[in-house]
């Protein structure tokens, strides 16, 4: 497959459906500028004739064929996180006349503790910010030093949530793997996205979701719970939601909370997953008739992952999954 930059149309790309496409943690861009649905996923060396961990972008008109891929971020030398050690959650937002790419990148070499100080070693991980005036990139880092939450945390999966205010913030996730019980957390961002404008806020933990604990079966090891692929979202009714995802028995879990409040600070409440299997980290986007869809991963591993598409019906306070649209991506 060619990997051209997004900005360059002179070589011709491979078209794919879904089914061809290697996706983890699956964003779309619904693009009314120009009727084009925008694909992000991460670009890694292993599956790619790419020399650098970066994002890709594929893009279609109708959800089922789908042109690329396209380079639209590569990790530069020079900043805080290491070329070779991975682009997770790639998402790009639409925010004050600009485009957003926010990623989480790594530094494996940076150590934060490790035994016997935590139980396993933390490293350096965070989600940075992106800007491009396209959503076919370039993008460039805003912050270079560091991810935009606390440098000390190992944080993932950041997401835009603007609040009833117009003040923007990061929503991001604690890792389990520094706290053990993982958490959904908030930092202010400055009005440009360019760094945090604050303090860190706590959301929720993963183990507050009442069906994770049902099938916990006592034992003598620790228990960790995962947090992952927050997304938020604001219902007809006003009512504020959060896409999810941890681990059941079976695997990976596409669930949802809902502010009481209708903002941010909560108190949240954990609802019924919405989707099961081994599926999870997805997303909500509408098409340009209308009809909310969810995409997200299945199975979890990679190379076999791969974007799924639900369509949804969205009620006053929340979303619920009507069918798989086995048409867009079987």
């Amino acid at each position: 497959m060619p990997y051209n930059n997004a900005s360059d149309t002179s070589n011709p790309t491979d078209r794919h459906t879904l089914r061809d496409i290697p996706a983890h943690d699956p964003f779309v861009l619904s693009h009314k500028e120009t009727n084009t649905y925008y694909l992000y996923t991460t670009g890694i060396p292993e599956l790619t004739d790419l020399e650098r961990n970066g994002v890709l972008v594929y893009k279609s008109k109708d959800l089922l064929d789908w042109e690329g891929p396209y380079v639209v971020f590569e990790i530069p030398d020079g900043t805080w996180a290491h070329p070779q050690h991975g682009t997770w959650a790639p998402e790009v937002h639409q925010y004050d006349g600009k485009y957003y790419l926010f990623v989480t990148l790594h530094n494996r070499d940076t150590i934060l503790a490790e035994p016997p100080e935590v139980w396993k070693t933390n490293h350096l991980r965070g989600t940075s910010i992106a800007v491009s005036d396209s959503p076919e990139g370039p993008f460039e880092l805003l912050k270079t030093d560091g991810p935009v939450p606390p440098r000390n945390f190992m944080t993932l999966d950041g997401t835009l949530y603007v609040d009833e205010g117009g003040k923007p913030w990061m929503v991001y996730c604690h890792e389990w793997i520094q706290v053990l019980d993982g958490t959904f957390e908030a930092i202010p961002l400055k009005s440009d996205l360019s760094a945090a404008d604050g303090e860190p806020q706590h959301l929720f933990k993963a183990s507050d979701a009442p069906w994770i604990n049902t099938e916990r079966k006592p034992n003598v090891k620790h228990s960790a719970y995962v947090s992952d692929g927050c997304q938020l979202y604001k219902t007809k009714g006003g009512h504020l939601v959060m896409l999810w995802s941890s681990y059941n028995n079976e695997g990976y879990v596409q669930t949802i909370a809902r502010s009481r409040s209708g903002k941010l600070a909560g108190p949240w409440e954990q609802l019924d997953p919405l989707v099961e299997g081994d599926s999870g980290h997805g997303m909500l986007f509408k098409t340009f008739e209308g009809t909310w869809m969810l995409i997200l991963h299945h199975p979890f591993s990679t190379p076999e992952s791969r974007a799924k598409i639900y369509e949804v019906e969205e009620t006053e306070d929340s979303f619920k999954v009507i069918k798989p649209r086995v048409d867009l991506h079987d």
